[in-house]
């Protein structure tokens, strides 16, 4: 094997993306945005977001409860997840405690789009779900990286090392 070859023997050989994406400084960043995000929404419903909606007419208020609660889930499913994951990267639990964790609250797909009802939404409101939806999107496809519920692919060698061991067992050489 030359200095450009890399073969992977076994699973001893792969990098687990899960345990080094949590403990890494770009899962802290992710963290930190999630959170912020959920204290974000939390401040601007209770407060500003709660004057808007007394603006709107009737039917405007009835989509703007939906929409609320909506941005409020996908938010909640949001923080339990970074709270698990960060849980795992301090130790505080197992990679398969977490996956016990997962079952009791699931990342739900996302929900369709209303552009109807989003287009009557305060600006504000807008702004965080389309944000929430964009941050919940890549912890979706996060998740699915560093689930245990995915197949582990079986271990093939590549053809042309294998042409070459063959080449190097019929002349003799060694390296």
């Amino acid at each position: 094997m030359n200095e450009f070859e890399v073969t992977f023997r076994d699973e001893r050989d792969w990098v687990n993306f899960g345990e080094t994406y949590v403990g890494s400084e770009a899962f802290k960043v992710l963290f930190r945005e999630g959170m912020t995000m959920v204290e974000e929404a939390a401040a601007y419903l209770d407060g500003e977001g709660r004057e808007e909606s007394r603006l709107l007419s009737r039917d405007s208020t009835l989509s703007y409860a939906s929409e609320s609660m909506r941005l409020t889930t996908r938010l909640m499913q949001i923080a339990s997840w970074l709270l698990v994951q960060r849980a795992v990267a301090e130790g505080e639990i197992t990679p398969a405690q977490a996956l016990q964790e997962k079952t009791r609250v699931r990342l739900a797909t996302p929900e369709t789009f209303r552009a109807e009802t989003f287009g009557i939404m305060p600006v504000r409101l807008q702004d965080l779900i389309v944000r929430s939806r964009r941050l919940h999107a890549r912890i979706l496809h996060l998740d699915g990286l560093i689930s245990d519920d995915r197949p582990t692919p079986a271990f093939r060698e590549s053809p042309v090392a294998a042409q070459q061991g063959l080449l190097r067992n019929a002349f003799g050489t060694a390296h």
